[in-house]
């Protein structure tokens, strides 16, 4: 499989054969006793082979997973390989940091459209806007006009819409208001506090945390977990960033998911064994059934 270039503009580090390498891909850890799907993941940008990445996390109770589109070829990508994968399913959009830089938008969102039609495809996303990476009045604008398209594509189509939103908590919660949102929305890696939070589970908007959940500065994503129903969480990887504690740094990738769940298992004073099963309810009831 070709390695597309990281969206954060950072070279692929390959895999050590060194244990001790700080780079190097970390152990499998021990297996969920419940099956739990990883929800949002980007293996064009991973190492591993496709095959090999379902084989290493199917071994650890990880048996389907969500690849995110970020941009048309991504897109496409994600389309055929969850068409030759049953054990993926993908998503289809242009990124929001991407949709400044395209210079035919409407040519790049038909064909976002067409995409969505396909069966293997059960969700719009990544899209929403990001005031992070992406700065300036104009770029705003061509976030925003490009998230509100996708939310009518993915009301259109009837999928789930997969919210991509970093330092524009207000604006998103905004756009989804002024326009309607669909029947299912996920905010993806969710980054909001507490109040946001709460503010989603008012919407019925499921929320998915990564490994950045284990990381010490980010209490108040943990604070947002803490409170948010049960039956509006999912997990995810982001793979090959955000990679959980204790391996922060290091390749991140589907297999590690049981990581994530026991930590926000911990956070909730929950079984993770009853919490990955919710989790899984919940992805089945955003992309399924798988």
């Amino acid at each position: 499989m070709a390695v597309r270039e990281r969206r954060d503009g950072a070279g692929s580090d390959k895999k050590s054969d060194k244990k001790d390498d700080k780079h190097a891909a970390p152990p499998a850890p021990e297996p969920l006793e419940v099956a739990v799907p990883d929800s949002h993941t980007h293996l064009d940008l991973q190492d591993s082979e496709v095959a090999d990445a379902i084989k290493e996390a199917t071994a650890v109770g990880v048996p389907t997973l969500i690849q995110i589109g970020i941009d048309v070829p991504s897109s496409a990508w994600a389309a055929d390989t969850a068409a030759a994968h049953q054990a993926i399913w993908a998503t289809v959009a242009l990124h929001p940091n991407e949709a400044p830089r395209i210079d035919d938008l409407e040519k790049a969102l038909a064909e976002i459209d067409a995409l969505a039609a396909r069966p293997e495809v059960r969700g719009i996303g990544e899209t929403g806007l990001d005031h992070f990476r992406t700065e300036g009045p104009d770029a705003w604008a061509r976030q925003e006009e490009s998230f509100r398209r996708h939310i009518d594509i993915a009301k259109r189509h009837g999928k789930t819409l997969v919210i991509h939103d970093r330092d524009a908590h207000a604006d998103v919660l905004s756009v989804l208001e002024s326009e309607g949102p669909p029947e299912r929305v996920v905010f993806h890696c969710y980054s909001g506090d507490e109040e946001m939070a709460r503010i989603c589970a008012e919407h019925g908007y499921v929320m998915s945390f990564a490994g950045n959940v284990t990381y010490k500065a980010n209490q108040h994503l943990r604070d947002a977990l803490a409170i948010a129903p049960r039956e509006l969480l999912m997990v995810e990887t982001d793979a090959p960033f955000l990679t959980p504690l204790p391996f922060r740094g290091r390749p991140n990738a589907p297999y590690l998911i049981p990581l994530t769940v026991r930590a926000m298992a911990d956070v909730r004073g929950e079984d993770p064994n009853a919490l990955g099963a919710a989790l899984a309810a919940t992805t089945e009831r955003m992309f399924g059934p798988f």
